[in-house]
């Protein structure tokens, strides 16, 4: 089968699951990708590249960092040439990126089967253009690839009837993000005196809700845990400088430490230095929690999470974690005593944590079950 998939991805660890599509032995792979866009952290810029597979780093015309506003320029000319059975593109239903390439398989390749992407799990306003675009691609589109069940829910009271597979378009490279020694973290590591040390990965923005953990770790410095508890915060975003203005208001300051942001291998070694990870997201009328990533990095080390129950995050953690309320810092900082004043839990999240990765959200797992909808969509 000929696959040809469009798809976005600003580093290695993000595109393995390209590799991994492209050693079964009964695919023949191109994967187009942006040349150059900009998300929040990161300016990308890709090369193409001739391997197992064929990359190609196609321009784009608009604001390439955002697919809603953009297309690829020379996409009809890929999809001519390449002739699939096949055209996958991670593109959510109401962009520009995905209506384009609806249009050109009607026109160049209209027996090739049309799979989307979405990771839309809030019903958000939307302008009558956008609406248009939707309605169009809901009809071209053949399946539809969702991030968890609250997208499927959404794509059927906007209409769609296909397909809906759980399959989020990223996981995590579990050989970058592999399991820490037992108990390891920065106690270890000359610290003037033992303390238990709480992570953070992400952007510094409101809807992270980092300053609820601030709160709750500063309500944990008068608790009687044995050791001291410290933060460390990974990522950067608008939000920094309030952020350390709040530490200082809560005399926390010294507990906290921005550390910026980090590659994924880099961010691989921060987290075993943690003795547990939080993502303390908070709704907005406008976005809530899709999948975090972060969570799945920390319980592919082996690293206990804690997780609001904004959005996908109870359903991505399962069993493997501990949920709290959003928005509630006492709950938070209960959850934290919890963990850290019990060993034999911390061991038991470690070991479900990193099964659970394995078995649902690692890249291989993901190329799997993508591999298995291809086969499928093709009967």
């Amino acid at each position: 089968m000929r696959v040809l998939l469009i798809a976005r991805y600003r580093d290695a660890t993000m595109q393995r699951k390209v590799d991994y599509l492209a050693q079964a032995q009964d695919i023949e792979l191109c994967h187009i990708l942006p040349a150059h866009y900009r998300d929040d952290l990161l300016d990308v810029r890709q090369a193409s590249a001739q391997g197992r597979y064929l990359q190609l780093a196609v321009p784009m015309v608009g604001k390439a960092s955002d697919p809603h506003r953009a297309f690829y320029r020379t996409l009809t000319f890929h999809l001519r040439r390449f002739r699939p059975d096949i055209l996958h593109a991670e593109e959510e239903p109401d962009s520009l990126s995905a209506l384009q390439v609806a249009w050109l398989r009607r026109l160049w390749a209209p027996r090739a089967r049309l799979l989307l992407h979405t990771w839309q799990n809030l019903d958000r306003p939307k302008s009558a253009a956008v609406q248009w675009v939707m309605h169009q691609t809901l009809r071209a589109a053949d399946l539809i690839f969702c991030a968890n069940s609250e997208a499927v829910a959404l794509l059927r009271r906007y209409g769609f009837n296909g397909a809906t597979p759980i399959v989020p378009a990223i996981g995590v490279d579990t050989e970058t993000f592999h399991p820490c020694p037992e108990e390891h973290s920065v106690r270890g590591k000359g610290d003037r005196q033992p303390s238990y040390v709480i992570g953070f990965v992400g952007r510094l923005v409101p809807e992270k809700g980092i300053d609820i953990l601030l709160r709750a770790v500063a309500a944990l410095q008068s608790s009687d845990l044995a050791h001291p508890v410290r933060l460390h915060l990974v990522g950067e975003g608008p939000l920094r400088s309030e952020l350390q203005a709040l530490a200082m208001q809560l005399a926390i300051a010294d507990r906290v430490e921005f550390l910026g942001p980090r590659m994924p291998a880099q961010i691989a070694d921060l987290l075993c230095s943690f003795d547990l990870v939080v993502l303390p997201s908070r709704t907005t009328p406008v976005w809530k929690e899709q999948l975090g990533r972060a969570l799945l990095e920390a319980m592919a080390c082996g690293v206990p999470v804690i997780g609001s129950d904004s959005g996908a995050i109870p359903e991505v953690v399962g069993d493997a974690g501990l949920i709290v309320p959003e928005g509630d810092a006492a709950a938070l900082a209960d959850a934290m005593a919890r963990l850290l004043s019990s060993p034999e839990l911390r061991r038991e999240l470690r070991r479900r944590g990193r099964a659970r990765v394995e078995m649902h959200y690692s890249q291989r797992r993901l190329a799997e079950q993508t591999l298995a909808v291809y086969r499928q969509v093709l009967v």
